[in-house]
């Protein structure tokens, strides 16, 4: 009875300490992460009036749209690796300051040559920045309570995909106002509060649970505790061979499957306007308030579903089960061909599975990744993401053109969820021999 007394109060310490740590650092990390989605994808409602006023064309916006993920792909293990180095606080601050000013000046754009450069060091300059957030999580939350806090995460992005437009629009609207276009108001009101956010995290983001006021010893102690502990006890997951965790068959198969899933969805909400559009509907207003559908499904899965993992012993059949959602609600978009309500709330439901399930990919990563491995891990998962972002939105507007229909892209939907779905079993394989050794005693280190 004793004992159980015991456990009871460390258990209730680590609650109290957990519910702390997601109030404190949760809204700044969401925050900063909302900021990074409105400065990455602002350019889009800038097209037009780019093409009006500085004669940039279509060829030249899509090339300087998509240089930007040259060097924000190219960097994110090393920018990580700093994150490890010199503290999160201080890499994540630095990293909003120089892309809150690069987003800013973009309104001082001239021209073709000026605007694939400052899309260029934009890229650069965000790199590593969802990596380090995703390191912050391993350093202090327990493995069951990861899906929770990524999943609060991501209603940045959700919530930027509902309101990023009718946002960027209305600054639009400001057109003339002090000599200035309106895309210059935009680029500089939507950059200059990034300045101020880097600047805030960091005297306020706090780097460890040992380094805050708002947290007793005994609290600290057990988030610090937890967060290693729990790591399934593996030596290998403290090595200072960065390098390692790069070939871990795990990471490499988990950066697979999330490549696949991110070909699905980046190319689903870049194309649900137009998928949209062809139903009937004249309002372009009312085009973007039914394609915010997509959104409005990513911020209900990833409140929902990390909860429900949280419940889930078998990491990977729960990863089978939303993915096995995935294709049903992409071949019933297919099947519902000529309902447009039916459609739409299919839209809601893709989003649902396909942003809902995000948080469980890197709950499942971080649990094999650690120290300065975590860093190097989480950040190749997240470029092999950033590779399925480029393929997704090529793949979409390849079957539309292939097909001459709009919705075509979902057949590119249920094609990668399919093939993400029979990766899983190969997943679960991997990380069943991969977690043998390590139960069988701490002499038995493998690789994962």
């Amino acid at each position: 009875m004793r004992t159980a007394t015991v456990q009871e109060t460390l258990e209730s310490v680590h609650r109290i300490a957990t519910r702390k740590a997601m109030a404190k650092l949760i809204p700044l990390m969401c925050i900063i992460y909302f900021l990074s989605f409105i400065d990455r994808t602002n350019v889009a409602l800038a097209k037009a009036a780019l093409a009006a006023d500085l004669g940039i064309s279509a060829a030249a916006y899509g090339l300087g749209a998509g240089i930007f993920f040259i060097g924000y792909a190219l960097l994110e293990v090393p920018s990580n690796l700093a994150a490890h180095r010199f503290g999160p606080r201080r890499w994540i601050s630095r990293i909003a300051v120089t892309w809150g000013a690069l987003s800013t000046a973009m309104m001082f754009v001239q021209g073709e040559w000026s605007f694939y450069a400052l899309r260029v060091l934009l890229g650069v300059a965000e790199a590593g920045l969802f990596p380090a957030l995703m390191y912050m999580v391993t350093l202090w939350f327990a493995p069951k309570d990861r899906a929770v806090a990524v999943g609060w995460i991501y209603t940045a992005p959700s919530i930027a995909l509902i309101l990023g437009n009718p946002l960027g629009a209305s600054l639009m609207q400001l057109d003339g106002l002090g000599g200035l276009h309106g895309w210059q108001w935009m680029f500089m009101l939507e950059g200059m509060p990034t300045i101020v956010a880097g600047i805030v995290l960091y005297f306020k983001l706090p780097d460890r649970p040992a380094a805050v006021p708002w947290l007793t010893p005994e609290e600290a102690h057990s988030l610090e505790a937890h967060a290693v502990i729990d790591t399934h006890g593996h030596a290998g997951l403290f090595s200072t061979d960065w390098f390692a965790a790069i070939k871990r068959p795990t990471t490499l198969l988990i950066g697979l499957i999330y490549f696949l899933n991110q070909v699905a969805f980046v190319g689903l909400y870049f194309f649900t306007p137009s998928i949209v559009s062809p139903m009937h509907i004249q309002s372009p207003l009312l085009v973007g308030m039914l394609s915010s559908s997509v959104g409005f499904g990513f911020l209900s899965g990833v409140l929902i579903l990390p909860r429900i993992h949280r419940r889930v012993d078998n990491d990977c059949a729960f990863l089978g089960v939303l993915t096995a959602g995935l294709v049903l609600s992409g071949y019933a978009f297919i099947a519902a061909g000529g309902s447009q309500a039916i459609q739409i709330a299919l839209l809601c439901v893709t989003g649902f599975f396909a942003g809902g399930i995000l948080p469980s990919y890197w709950a499942v990563a971080m649990k094999r990744l650690q120290g300065i491995q975590a860093a190097a891990g989480l950040a190749f998962i997240n470029t092999v993401g950033l590779l399925g972002g480029f393929v997704g939105p090529y793949l979409f507007g390849m079957a539309e053109t292939w097909s001459g229909r709009s919705d075509a892209g979902f057949n590119v939907i249920v094609g990668a969820s399919i093939i993400g779905l029979l990766l899983v079993p190969l997943l679960a394989r991997t990380i069943r021999a991969a977690d043998r050794p390590a139960a069988a005693g701490p002499a038995s280190v493998i690789k994962v």
